[in-house]
């Protein structure tokens, strides 16, 4: 599998470490990896086509309307899509059909760094023999499309300043079939102390993998 890796934005969520994490477990499965420093990525076309698998890690990006058709169309003829916590969902928010790719943006995380419950709600490969489990990083609160697979949920206790979350209940792990393409999304990630707890290093790396097509389902 051809795999292109768009990364950069905002410095914070260290978005080379990040993404060196997982592109260290592809070529080790055998998959050639493609590394883009630059949003100018999504214009070339011939570079799209030939990538298998985005991954995206780009915080606070904005796509050019023709990035965003480019990408959004070779999603749609079967490329997969991936990526986690800002780097998929708080970027192109001016991006209709990238947002509706995606099917979720980042609106908040009330108290930055909590604690929090991870609780696995699906059976699927990309959790399978992963329990839930707690975490101390953001608990993203998005808004999300009601068609999503969910895998993965929390749940807000309204604290924090926001009594308004109390009792919701907020997709952490989702897939989507859009088009031909499968796009995997995690809100975790956001530096590589939180992708290196086990279980998100797992579910993180076979959510790639099934975005690409290249996961065992069986």
């Amino acid at each position: 599998m051809r795999v292109l890796v768009v990364r950069g934005g905002w410095a914070g969520h260290e978005p080379r470490a990040c993404t060196e994490m997982f592109i260290e477990r592809l070529r080790a499965r055998g998959c050639e990896v493609e590394v883009a420093e630059s949003l100018g990525a999504y214009d070339d076309r011939d570079l799209l086509e030939r990538a298998g698998l985005i991954v995206q890690c780009w915080t606070g990006g904005q796509l050019t309307e023709q990035q965003e058709q480019n990408l959004v169309e070779r999603v749609a003829a079967g490329a997969g899509f991936a990526g986690w916590h800002g780097g998929i969902v708080a970027t192109a928010y001016e991006s209709p059909r990238y947002q509706f790719m995606v099917g979720g943006r980042f609106v908040c995380h009330p108290g930055g760094f909590v604690d929090y419950d991870v609780e696995i709600v699906a059976e699927h490969p990309v959790v399978r023999g992963i329990g839930s489990f707690r975490l101390h990083t953001e608990q993203y609160f998005c808004h999300v499309d009601p068609t999503l697979e969910v895998l993965a949920t929390t749940t807000f206790e309204g604290k924090h300043g926001a009594p308004e979350t109390a009792g919701a209940v907020m997709p952490v792990v989702w897939l989507r079939r859009f088009g031909r393409g499968r796009v995997f999304v995690s809100t975790l990630g956001h530096a590589p102390a939180d992708l290196a707890v086990p279980e998100v290093a797992a579910l993180t790396e076979r959510g790639l993998l099934w975005a690409g097509g290249a996961l065992d389902c069986s």
